[in-house]
């Protein structure tokens, strides 16, 4: 959170201090509500926000308006980006006027639906007071994880602990089948976003995913507790409200040139036209291998160190690190020495024993891989047995 936005929050509930006079035993008139904020252009916006909100008269007479965010994160923790990119983000919940939040939605154009929640006063009372608790600095902090443990989930956690005994029953049909299948959903129109996922993710969030589950996803969220109901069979949802009808602030669909898939292909199209010459001629063209064997090393590198280092759970164990890995930098560097084109043979066998083994076995496992992984395993394929042919004749003559 920003000092100015701390500072602002601040000198609101000063000034509340020295505006009302409180009126001792007046009726507690409190609303509790969800508050669904659409997705942002922005690449950590794309699947939404999900807040509450705590407005009307408390038991002083003093006008509320709250609203409880658990997506709040500090940049300038110290080693912020090496504790993101280990999966060791911290967010914290942080109460503060809802004044100041929905001009920040407004502000980028996202459309914001407000779900008042069919509570008693006394629930209404207890989620107030559990918000509050969760808020104190001894407990504000939490581990972040995108899909299990998210601003979506903890409220649906916390609604349910405020209404028991009740329980909430939400409908049971899922939409999508896996966590996967809900990103790409949410990450269509940024292709080259949900690519990169795809490469770091493993199979963990491919395996099929409850009703529940899918709360996840605020949107997912907002429709599922439009249609939720109280164990008694009272809805959950009294009245939607939008509140920000929004404007189209989505990127518009990437073109399909400019697509990983186009990438891909154009990569996989030269690299079997330079295997089929250093097959034919039993030479090698050694920039193209080494840039194209580089990249592998360099993705290698990011794969390897979410494997095998980072703490997200959703990260291993991950098949396409037996083809993605640093060992690639061995094809990039040893063909350019006669001395070290050893080295570079034998990573070249054991790519065309790795990539036969991942084609067999693939059908056969719950990991999903984006589409364009395929053209770049057919181009690893083709440079490495050409490579090994080129070097089989050059040892010969």
């Amino acid at each position: 959170m920003s000092r100015n936005l701390i500072l602002t929050i601040i000198t609101f509930f000063i000034a509340s201090a020295f505006s009302f006079t409180p009126a001792q035993g007046a009726e507690e008139r409190l609303q509790a509500s969800l508050i669904t904020c659409y997705p942002g252009p922005e690449v950590y916006e794309l699947a939404g926000h999900e807040a509450i909100r705590i407005h009307g008269i408390d038991s002083r007479g003093i006008p509320v308006d709250s609203v409880w965010n658990y997506g709040v994160f500090d940049f300038t923790a110290p080693n912020f980006i090496w504790r993101f990119v280990k999966g060791e983000t911290d967010y914290m919940v942080w109460g503060y006027p809802f004044a100041y939040f929905l001009p920040e939605y407004e502000k980028r154009g996202s459309k914001v639906v407000e779900q008042n929640l069919n509570f008693t006063p006394q629930e209404v009372k207890v989620l107030r007071t559990l918000l509050q608790l969760n808020a104190l600095p001894q407990n504000r902090f939490y581990r972040y994880n995108y899909v299990r443990d998210n601003c979506s989930t903890r409220i649906v956690d916390i609604i349910d602990a405020a209404v028991e005994p009740r329980r909430i029953v939400y409908p049971d049909s899922t939409d999508f089948g896996s966590f996967r299948d809900a990103m790409r959903y949410y990450h269509k129109n940024y292709p080259w976003y949900q690519f990169g996922i795809d490469l770091a993710l493993g199979g963990g969030i491919d395996l099929p995913i409850s009703a529940r589950e899918e709360l996840f996803a605020p949107l997912i969220f907002e429709q599922k507790a439009a249609n939720a109901h109280f164990d008694d069979g009272a809805p959950l949802i009294s009245s939607t409200t939008v509140l920000y009808d929004g404007r189209d602030c989505i990127l518009p669909p990437t073109p399909w040139y400019l697509t990983p898939m186009a990438a891909s292909l154009l990569v996989m199209a030269v690299s079997l036209c330079i295997s089929f010459y250093q097959w034919k001629r039993g030479r090698i063209i050694k920039w193209w291998n080494t840039l194209f064997f580089s990249l592998l090393g360099l993705g290698g590198c990011v794969v390897w160190f979410l494997v095998f280092c980072s703490s997200h759970d959703s990260t291993s164990p991950n098949l396409l690190s037996l083809w993605l890995n640093p060992l690639q930098f061995v094809m990039a560097i040893c063909i350019w020495w006669r001395h070290t084109r050893a080295a570079a043979l034998g990573m070249s066998v054991v790519n065309l024993i790795v990539l036969v083994t991942l084609t067999a076995v693939w059908p056969l496992q719950v990991q999903s891989a984006n589409p364009a992984v395929f053209p770049l395993w057919a181009a690893t394929f083709a440079l490495s047995l050409s490579y090994a042919i080129a070097h089989y004749k050059s040892s010969n003559h």
